[in-house]
């Protein structure tokens, strides 16, 4: 987009669209198998898959085994969840954009922190 109006424009989009989210869930649908002993059998079968979603929070994962219908509505969740966040990401660059295109700058970069030589502190 190389006008101030056409990012303007898609900001609103953008803003509808995250407006239009009627729900999210953080974290990622795992499966889990688990290894059960059998009466009188000697090795362990595996059980599953049993599905969970796990996220954290804070520095802690959080997990919940999900049934069925939690299932689908898990998966649409964490989807709409990675769309907001593309959106989010989206809605953040047009925003720098537009900002630099209003002040005038042409060209965007960040500047390098030059490393002083020792020699030139000797002198100071």
């Amino acid at each position: 987009m190389k006008t101030i109006e056409g990012i303007e424009a898609r900001r609103e989009a953008i803003a509808k669209e995250m407006c239009s989210i009627r729900s999210l869930r953080r974290g990622t649908i795992n499966e889990q198998f688990l290894k059960v002993k059998r009466v009188g059998g000697e090795e362990p079968v595996k059980r599953g898959p049993y599905y969970v979603l796990s996220r954290y929070e804070g520095k802690r994962t959080v997990s919940q085994r999900l049934s069925g219908e939690e299932l689908e509505h898990a998966r649409n969740d964490v989807a709409e969840h990675k769309r907001f966040v593309a959106l989010c990401k989206e809605f953040e660059e047009l925003t720098e954009k537009l900002g630099q295109m209003e002040r005038g700058e042409t060209r965007y970069e960040e500047e390098k922190k030059r490393r002083s030589s020792r020699s030139r502190k000797r002198r100071k």
